[in-house]
């Protein structure tokens, strides 16, 4: 994937000051990192989860430049992360603008092992997650190893699309998709409640092909073989082959973040029209259809 010298984004706190201490991942812990990735909408409950299979040893991590010797292989990854959230922001603004509207920049936090957020305190074993609570990101840089030695799924473009979809979680909560869900949570239903879920991460993978389909034609900066990583990566994350890896078989009623063939297909999807109003195919869809 080319970066070709474009600009960082300037809506990041670098929390990476404070380290974690004492904090180590079991098999179960390694299983809620599987179960966890790409959480976006209501990340609280498998927070709360984590945090009591390894409770924290530190306090808040702060805003700041980075602790001690800095390590040239993850300020790559840094810098490779703030241009490409900054490529979301560029696509995105201009998307809003010709709808008529005005976009609202997320912020970009980069932090080590733990975290505090609006949605409550995270461990680094939830993967990325967007906290509609605060608008913002979070991202251990350390997961874009975890993808490449515990997911198979390695690739500069897998970790932009990881990047584009937490960002389409902001994009949904901004256009009013998201509250269709939080309804859905609050009428107690677990299993509608689930699908309902399934509907908003598929949409997000959605957003995130739409994004990839704009920024591409404004900053050309698809290689050969990036689709293909990142829809590697979304088959790697798909509830069926997780819950297959965690527990040796699949209950779809569980599902919260849709099948490997269905998370390749909406990327695809919006890889390939780039229409932003194809999103509200998700809720019109039965789900037997999606």
């Amino acid at each position: 994937m080319r970066l070709d010298g474009r600009e960082e984004t300037e809506n990041v706190e670098d929390r990476r000051g404070v380290k974690g201490a004492g904090m180590t991942l079991g098999l179960g812990s390694l299983v809620i990192i599987l179960i966890g990735l790409f959480l976006g909408v209501d990340p609280r409950q498998l927070m709360q989860f984590v945090a009591k299979v390894n409770p924290p040893a530190v306090g808040q991590a702060q805003p700041g430049a980075p602790a001690g010797p800095v390590d040239p292989v993850e300020e790559k990854e840094a810098h490779f992360t703030k241009v490409i959230f900054r490529d979301t922001e560029d696509v995105w603004n201009e998307l809003f603008s010709e709808g008529g509207q005005q976009y609202e920049k997320p912020v970009l936090v980069l932090y080590s092992d733990l975290v505090e957020s609006a949605c409550g305190q995270a461990q680094s074993a939830v993967g990325p997650f967007y906290c509609p609570g605060d608008g913002k990101v979070y991202i251990d840089l350390s997961f874009y190893r975890d993808m490449e030695t515990q997911l198979n799924a390695p690739g500069d473009f897998a970790q932009a699309y990881v990047v584009a979809h937490e960002v389409g979680h902001h994009v949904q909560r901004l256009l009013g998709y998201s509250k269709l869900v939080d309804q859905a949570r609050k009428q107690g239903d677990e299993v509608e409640s689930n699908r309902m879920s399934v509907r908003l991460e598929l949409q997000a993978d959605y957003l995130a092909g739409v994004w990839a389909n704009h920024g591409n034609k404004k900053f050309n900066f698809l290689e050969e073989g990036d689709v293909e990583s990142a829809l590697n990566a979304a088959n790697q994350i798909g509830d069926d082959r997780l819950q297959k890896k965690s527990r040796g078989y699949v209950v779809p009623d569980g599902f919260t973040h849709g099948t490997s063939k269905q998370r390749q297909r909406w990327f695809s999807e919006g890889l390939r029209t780039g229409d932003v109003n194809g999103a509200q195919q998700l809720f019109k869809l039965r789900y037997e259809d999606l």
